[in-house]
């Protein structure tokens, strides 16, 4: 009866050491995926941050940009309204 009781204990607790090591290798195959996630939301965390500050600096060249064509536009406005030949002509007084 001993030796029927000492094999019941050593299988028993063979069961229970895979039932561990099963419950461990599920809990780091959770750690992994939960390390994989959160570098996985780190890594968009920053792809974000580097789309925002590029969506910055292009809504700052683009405003430059409206800006240098004001500028232009206002010089050749001025330059056209300064020269002979955008002038309208008056074709009654060279008729006289």
């Amino acid at each position: 009866s001993g030796i029927l009781s000492s094999k019941v204990e050593r299988v028993h607790s063979t069961m229970m050491n895979a039932d561990m090591d099963a419950v461990e290798a599920e809990n780091q195959v959770e750690l992994e995926e939960k390390t994989r996630l959160i570098n996985q939301v780190l890594e968009l965390q920053h792809t974000l941050e580097d789309l925002s500050a590029r969506v910055d600096a292009v809504k700052e060249e683009n405003l430059k940009l409206k800006s240098e064509n004001q500028v232009l536009g206002q010089y050749i406005e001025n330059l056209m309204s300064a020269s002979s030949v955008f002038q309208t002509t008056d074709t009654k007084s060279k008729r006289k």
